[in-house]
């Protein structure tokens, strides 16, 4: 039940974000597939029960990524080669980021998020743009 609660909370914070940037559809459908149970078991057991086990949620969250295209990872070829994301992919990229920190008071804001992780990221030199635009509003 804590882990549906965390969710819908999440699904909250994003719709806020989601409307905002006009992203009508994307706030209703955000992480649905968190909910399926390829998903929603290896998430349960990662952050709810402490499973030091960390394939089940290597598992389910290769099957998010792959499912979801507001994940940068869904937009790399081969492992290496980066495409340009859609805009409304970066801004529900975006919104999923502020969400994340609106729901985790001692998170970090987007902007911090993106900063610190970009060097590890692989995105297309017209995605980073997108990106910075949208977070230094």
């Amino acid at each position: 039940m804590k882990y549906i609660l965390y969710l819908l909370k999440h699904k909250y914070y994003f719709f806020i974000e989601a409307i905002e940037m006009k992203l009508y559809w994307a706030a209703i459908t955000h992480d649905l597939s968190k909910f399926l149970p390829s998903e929603f078991t290896g998430y349960y057991k990662r952050f709810f029960l402490n499973d030091p086990d960390m394939k089940a949620f290597d598992i389910a969250w290769c099957h998010h990524q792959n499912r979801n295209m507001h994940h940068w990872e869904y937009w790399v070829l081969g492992g290496y080669k980066a495409v340009p994301m859609p805009k409304k992919y970066v801004k529900e990229m975006v919104c999923d980021w502020r969400a994340f920190a609106r729901s985790h008071a001692a998170a970090l804001s987007a902007k911090e998020f993106y900063n610190i992780n970009k060097r590890d990221m692989i995105l297309h030199k017209e995605t980073i743009k997108l990106i910075e635009d949208l977070i230094n509003e």
